[in-house]
C-alpha cells in the first residue's frame, strides 16, 4: 500500500446535482462510489424517495432556480455544481444563482450547440456558467467519428488522437477465438495496443495474460491512432466503407450529425413533424429530407433503405430506433446506430445485434466525470454496456505513481492502464516502466477502483 500523507489526500467535494428526472439520478447513482458528498436537488419527491433508499445521497425535494433551495442544499459550500435538467434555460438560470451564492465551479447541461462558441462561452462564464455540456452536439460527434471506424462499436481519442481506445466485438469465428492475452502479444509482436477489458455475458474482465478470447466477447482495446488496420486484421474484421447513410430523426442530434456528414457522404433524412421537416430542408442543403414516419418500413425501402450503407436512428423514441435499426439489420444495412434513453435497454440492443447504442445520460456523465474524479482529468468516457469508465488523468507533481515501476504500484482490482502519454511519445504500459510527472495516463476502471486509482496519480 502506498504511503500518502494528509496533505497529499484529494480533499472530498461537495457536490450538488440539480435535475428533474432520470438523467440527475443516474449520475448521482454513477458518482456514489467516488466517496464525495453529493446532494441531489430535484422536484420530483417519489424519485428522490427511490434514490434515497437506494443510495446514502442527501436529496432537497424542490425548484433549482429558489434561492432558498439552493441555500438548504448548502449551496455556498459547494465545490461543484451540475445542473441537468431537460430545461436548458432552467439549467443555465440555476447556475448563474448557484455561482452567486458562492458555489466554486457551475456546469450547464444545454441543448443549443451555438452557445458552445468561444463568443457565447465566454458571456456565460463571466455570467457564472463554467462549463456547458451538450449531450446532442457530443452524440453527433460520435456518429461521424463511427462512421468513419466501421469496425468498432464505440470510440474516443485520447490527447486529440495520440492514443484510442477501439471497442469491438469478436465474431464466433474470430482469429483470436481460443487464444490468451499472452498469446495474442507473441503472435502479433508488432501489434501495439493493450487488451484493456472484455465485456462477456454482460460481465466485465480485467484480462491477464493467461485471459482467454471468445466470440461474442466485447474488446476494450487502447492503441496508437494508426494501429487500427491491423487491429482489423488481427480480430478477422474488414472496414465498411460508408456511402449512403439514412438518418431516422431530424431532432438536434439528427440535424447536427447531417451537418457533419452530408460534405461526405449522400445522406437521407426521414423526419415525422412536417415544420421540422421544412426547416431541415432549408437549413441542410446537400441531405435529401423526407416527410414521413421511420416506423413505415415500406416508406424507408421506397427512399432505398435496402441501398444504405448505414442507419441511424435518433427519434424521440427508444423504442422506434431500435425496431428501425433491426429491420435496417436484415435488409443487409452493415451499420447500425442507435439512440436509446432507457440506460437498461443497452445491453439488450446491443445483443439483439445493433452495432454501437448511444445514451444521452452516459454522454452527460462522462463528460462531468472529468471534474468530479479528480481535477487534472483530461478527459473521460462513460462506457455503454458496462459501469465501467476510461480517464486520461494527468500525473501530478507528489504522485504516489512516480516513486516506483508500473509493475509494484498497488493498482486496485478492477483497473487498469491502457497506455502512457509523454508530451507528443505513446507509451504501452510494462512493469519496468516508471511515470513521470505531466505523463498522462489513460485508465480504465470500474466503479469501486475509481477513486483509489484517483489518489495513486494525484
Amino acid at each position: 500500500m502506498y504511503f500518502c500523507s494528509p496533505f497529499l489526500k484529494p480533499r472530498r467535494m461537495n457536490i450538488i446535482i440539480a435535475g428533474d428526472g432520470e438523467v440527475g439520478v443516474h449520475l448521482a447513482q454513477s458518482l456514489t462510489e467516488l466517496d464525495h458528498n453529493i446532494t441531489v436537488v430535484d422536484p420530483h419527491s417519489e424519485l428522490l424517495k427511490r434514490l434515497e433508499s437506494e443510495t446514502d445521497l442527501l436529496t432537497i425535494t424542490g425548484d433549482s432556480t429558489s434561492p432558498q433551495v439552493l441555500k438548504d442544499a448548502n449551496v455556498a459550500d459547494c465545490d461543484l455544481f451540475l445542473s441537468v435538467l431537460h430545461e436548458e434555460s432552467i439549467n443555465l438560470v440555476t447556475c448563474i444563482l448557484a455561482k452567486k451564492l458562492k458555489a466554486k465551479k457551475t456546469v450547464a447541461r444545454i441543448t443549443n450547440a451555438e452557445l458552445l462558441s468561444p463568443k457565447h462561452r465566454e458571456m456565460f462564464r463571466d455570467l457564472g456558467v463554467d462549463e456547458m455540456v451538450c449531450p446532442e452536439r457530443i452524440a453527433a460527434k460520435e456518429i461521424t467519428n463511427l462512421l468513419n471506424n466501421t469496425v468498432t462499436t464505440e470510440f474516443f481519442d485520447f490527447s486529440g488522437g495520440l492514443l484510442t481506445m477501439y471497442v469491438i466485438r469478436l465474431d464466433a469465428g474470430s482469429p483470436v477465438s481460443g487464444h490468451n492475452v499472452k498469446e495474442l502479444t507473441q503472435l502479433h509482436p508488432d501489434l501495439q495496443v493493450r487488451v484493456v477489458a472484455l465485456l462477456r455475458n454482460g460481465n466485465t474482465i480485467i484480462p491477464h495474460s493467461d485471459t482467454v478470447f471468445q466470440g461474442g466477447d466485447l474488446a476494450y482495446i487502447i492503441g496508437r491512432a494508426n494501429q487500427m488496420e491491423a487491429i482489423n486484421r488481427v480480430v478477422g474484421k474488414q472496414t465498411v466503407s460508408i456511402r449512403n447513410t439514412m438518418i431516422a430523426g431530424g431532432g438536434r442530434i439528427g440535424r447536427y450529425a447531417a451537418m457533419t456528414l452530408q460534405d461526405k457522404m449522400r445522406i437521407t433524412l426521414i423526419e415525422e413533424d412536417r415544420r421540422r421537416a421544412e426547416e431541415l430542408s432549408a437549413l441542410l442543403d446537400d441531405t435529401l429530407i423526407i416527410h414521413g414516419d421511420a416506423t413505415d418500413i415500406e416508406l424507408l425501402k421506397e427512399e432505398g433503405l435496402q441501398n444504405a450503407d448505414a442507419f441511424i436512428g435518433v427519434t424521440d423514441s427508444s423504442e422506434t430506433n431500435v425496431l428501425t435499426c433491426l429491420h435496417a439489420k436484415r435488409l443487409g444495412v452493415k451499420r447500425t446506430i442507435a439512440l436509446v434513453e432507457n440506460t437498461g435497454f443497452i445491453d439488450i440492443s446491443q445483443d439483439i445485434g445493433i452495432d454501437t447504442i448511444i445514451n444521452k445520460k452516459l454522454i452527460t456523465a462522462s463528460y462531468i466525470a472529468r471534474f468530479i474524479v479528480k481535477g487534472d482529468a483530461v478527459s473521460s468516457k462513460w462506457l455503454s454496456g458496462t459501469n465501467a469508465e476510461v480517464f486520461e488523468l494527468m500525473v501530478g507533481k507528489w504522485s504516489p505513481a512516480t516513486r516506483k515501476p508500473i509493475g509494484e504500484l498497488d493498482i486496485p482490482q478492477g483497473a487498469t492502464i491502457g497506455g502512457i502519454i509523454r508530451g507528443r511519445e505513446t507509451l504501452l504500459p510494462s512493469r519496468e516502466l516508471q511515470l513521470k510527472q505531466d505523463d498522462k495516463v489513460v485508465i480504465f476502471t470500474l466503479p469501486k477502483a475509481m477513486a483509489q486509482m484517483a489518489k495513486l496519480f494525484d
